[in-house]
């Protein structure tokens, strides 16, 4: 592939936006100059933003394309490209996909369905198939009975990229509302009121037989293999001093200021979701993620579960929190959560860094992402 010139763009670096051009050679950035290019073969990037492709350490997007609606199962290959593509048009170019692991759910968590998929998006990884770089994040649901029975070979998946340790029983952590718990789930599965009664009480006995056993298998486990390790919904201090006693690296969603202040006082990176951000509060009733960019204790932002949210979160913190600059908002979607899991050769425009982009602008206070390239080859 021959060189590539992207001039006439606002370039957002590490630390300061400049207005200037960048040369892409063999899919890695080559050179970083201010001011206009005399090249005529320069691609005019018309004023327009270029930041890094964005890293998502946390979607479960997958799962919508799975089951568009309830009941109505989709092709689990070409589900996999569909998430593939919206992923990309969003801007995201490195993806962990997270699958959960562990649930009494049926549905697009259902263990044939998890195997399916994470067997598709190997299978479509080496054939090519993928527009983003792919990898696997396992959601263990420590309350389930059948965890470790299935985690140990999902595991072993060459995409294995991250692990997360995660607890869904009313009435703590992510659920400490149980009116929020019902609201939930009754929502997502349509039970009535004496069938959520029957889900709830299943729920606290499988916590009770298998939270603490799980828990500590499915960090022997990470640590055995070497995967990163994240904490899920932490919301006292006794659930940091867990996380830290377990060499957690990531704190995902942290449901009280207690706990994310905690977290990123000892070096956990503080995930939260964006659309979190956007919306201005939790979906669940906790706490802002606002709230703790304000205070300087969020790191990381996540789409979840709508991967347009991770740019439109990222400026609107830039926006909204006025100790927060742009490239420091821009940070929590590409430099951060690169560093976290070990990606060194990505998540900054830097001289030898990956040729991952997305060229965007910002219209009426909504960004709008006009092109994307990974490694130097367009890919939305």
């Amino acid at each position: 592939m021959p060189d590539q010139v992207y001039s006439n763009a606002r370039i957002i670096l590490a630390d300061e936006v400049v207005h200037g051009s960048i040369r892409i050679a063999d899919g890695k950035i080559a050179d970083i100059a201010t001011g206009a290019t005399a090249l005529s073969s320069a691609l005019d990037m018309d004023g327009d933003y270029l930041m890094p492709g964005m890293i998502e350490l946390h979607t479960d997007n997958l799962e919508r394309h799975l089951m568009p609606r309830p009941k109505s199962y989709w092709p689990v290959k070409a589900a996999v490209l569909n998430h593939d593509r919206e992923i990309t048009a969003a801007g995201i170019t490195t993806v962990y996909d997270a699958i959960s692991v562990g649930h009494l759910d049926a549905g697009a968590r259902a263990e044939d369905t998890v195997r399916e998929s994470a067997g598709a998006i190997r299978q479509l990884t080496e054939s090519a198939s993928l527009k983003a770089d792919h990898y696997l994040h396992w959601r263990c649901e420590v309350s389930g009975d059948k965890l470790m029975d299935t985690l140990p070979d999902l595991a072993s998946n060459p995409l294995t990229g991250l692990i997360s340790v995660m607890d869904h029983t009313p009435g703590q952590r992510q659920f400490v509302s149980i009116d929020a718990y019902c609201v939930y789930y009754q929502g997502k599965y349509g039970l009535g009121d004496e069938e959520m009664k029957a889900f709830m009480s299943t729920r606290l006995a499988a916590q009770e037989r298998n939270s603490a056993p799980n828990r500590e298998a499915v960090v022997r486990l990470a640590h055995d293999r070497n995967i990163p390790l994240a904490s899920h919904d932490d919301a006292t201090r006794a659930h940091v001093e867990e996380a830290i006693d377990n060499d957690i690296v990531v704190a995902e969603f942290p449901t009280t200021v207690e706990a994310a202040e905690a977290s990123h006082d000892n070096g956990l990176a503080v995930l939260m979701g964006a659309p979190n951000v956007v919306r201005g509060k939790s979906h669940s009733g906790n706490v802002s993620a606002r709230e703790l960019a304000s205070a300087g204790v969020l790191d990381i932002l996540s789409s979840d579960y709508v991967p347009f949210s991770l740019l439109y979160g990222a400026t609107v913190l830039a926006s909204e929190c006025e100790s927060i600059t742009l490239p420091q908002a821009i940070a929590t979607v590409t430099r951060n959560p690169a560093w976290k899991v070990g990606l060194d050769d990505r998540g900054e425009i830097a001289i030898g860094k990956r040729a991952d982009l997305v060229r965007f602008r910002v219209d009426e206070d909504c960004p709008h992402v006009v092109e994307v390239w990974r490694e130097g080859r367009r890919i939305a």
